[in-house]
């Protein structure tokens, strides 16, 4: 719908909002961008002591463990400027032996942003599963770990 206001996080209790995109220099200036027109426009219509603002200190990762254990795929957004969430995904191979917290320590591999795409549906459906204590995605194979503080 052409002229809806949808940031993609709005915390009204904390009058912030969050734009999220990918973590790449032409996502981070749309982000700014959309972020700065929905601050515009909401603020002109909200109390002067209700004024909204771009978020800050967003930052994160979770850790997803795909093919029961054949790939660990990790998660991690931050927030480089006042309402911009850059998101990333990383990849590391199975490695025999080693614990996730040591897979997690392993160099990072470069995927195609088809793969990247392919899984991400499913990665994102586990996370909600595990915050929400539901039901694993049908096809889902592995364990979503999720950090003890998410901050």
């Amino acid at each position: 719908m052409r002229g809806w206001l949808s940031p993609d996080i709005t915390d009204i209790r904390a009058f912030v909002l969050f734009e999220i995109k990918p973590d790449d220099e032409e996502s981070r200036r749309e982000g700014r961008e959309q972020a700065g027109r929905y601050l515009a426009a909401l603020n002109e219509v909200v109390e002067p002591a209700k004024k909204l603002a771009g978020g800050t200190g967003f930052e994160g990762a979770l850790l997803i463990e795909f093919e029961n254990g054949g790939a660990l795929w990790k998660l991690s957004w931050r927030t480089p400027e006042p309402g911009v969430t850059l998101y990333r995904w990383s990849y590391r191979r199975k490695n025999p032996n080693s614990s996730w917290r040591e897979r997690a320590a392993q160099k990072e591999e470069e995927l195609p942003r088809e793969e990247v795409e392919r899984r991400g549906e499913l990665a994102g459906q586990a996370i909600w599963a595990a915050y929400e204590g539901g039901e694993r995605p049908k096809g889902f194979q592995g364990q979503a770990y999720l950090p003890v503080d998410c901050r």
